[in-house]
Order: structure tokens, then sequence, then C-alpha cells
């Protein structure tokens, strides 16, 4: 079992959708493969220039196609634009703020092969959840009740 002193290692997979918006009589109407890459562009941006506490990105993988599936919910085709994060986490707290998004898809722990966590570590990473979630409650709440 390792300390969670040397970092945490680890790719992150994100899938930023895009729902196309119809033009305005002949002009003005992106297609949702453009949308999500839009998406997919400004969210990578944002990671690459704002420092994030606990986190370096070490990589950004932008190398994988976009994609097409249909929403059953919203009746309508639905894009999705996935980006790959190599990343270092000094805590496992610091990758939770990851694991909370809408985009997120798959994680995968590079190094250390094993952790150990002691009691007030766990505290702590459960708390950080309990935040993170709730946050995203709450921008859920206001997002819907402002429709």
């Amino acid at each position: 079992m390792e300390d969670l002193t040397t970092g945490i290692r680890a790719k992150v997979r994100l899938d930023f959708k895009g729902v196309g918006r119809p033009g305005r009589l002949i002009f003005g109407g992106k297609s949702n493969d453009k949308v999500a890459e839009e998406a997919r562009e400004q969210q990578v941006a944002l990671l690459r220039n704002v420092p994030i506490q606990g986190i370096q990105i070490e990589d950004v993988d932008l190398s994988h196609d976009i994609y097409v599936v249909y929403d059953d919910v919203n009746n309508q085709e639905v894009a999705y634009a996935p980006v790959i994060l190599q990343l270092t986490a000094d805590t496992l707290e610091d990758l939770v703020r990851f694991v909370a998004r809408d985009e997120f898809r798959k994680i995968e722990i590079i190094a250390p092969d094993s952790l150990s966590l002691n009691k007030q570590q766990m505290e702590r990473l459960m708390f950080r959840i309990y935040e993170e979630f709730t946050g995203y409650r709450l921008h859920l709440e206001r997002k819907y009740n402002m429709k």
C-alpha cells in the first residue's frame, strides 16, 4: 500500500455534449457535431489555462472522434466530443471534481497500484463527494427552475 504523498496519476475521459441549434431562416444553425466540438474546445481551453488546485494536467488527448446517439428523453440526436485528460492529483479528493461532472465517463488510475486511507482521509473524501454533489444538485435546480 502506498501513501498519498506522491500524487495519483490518472486518465479521465470526459464527453462533452452538443445539441444542434436550428438557424433562423437560412443562416445561423449549428450541427450537433459542431456544437459538441466547440464545447470540447472551450472546456479544454479552460482546463489548460485555469489552474485547478491539487491537479496538474499532463496531457490532453483530443484524437477521439465525435459520436452521435439518439436521446430517447428529448427525442433528438445528440453529439458527444470525447477528451482524455492525463493528470496528477495531490489527493483522491482532488479527483472528485472530475468524477462529479455531467461529462464524466471513465477514470483509469495509472499510479499508484494501491492506496491506503486512514479514517480521517476517508472522512475527508466522503465529505468532498458530498460537497461536489450538493453543488451539482443546486446547479441543476437553478438551471431547470429558470426555464
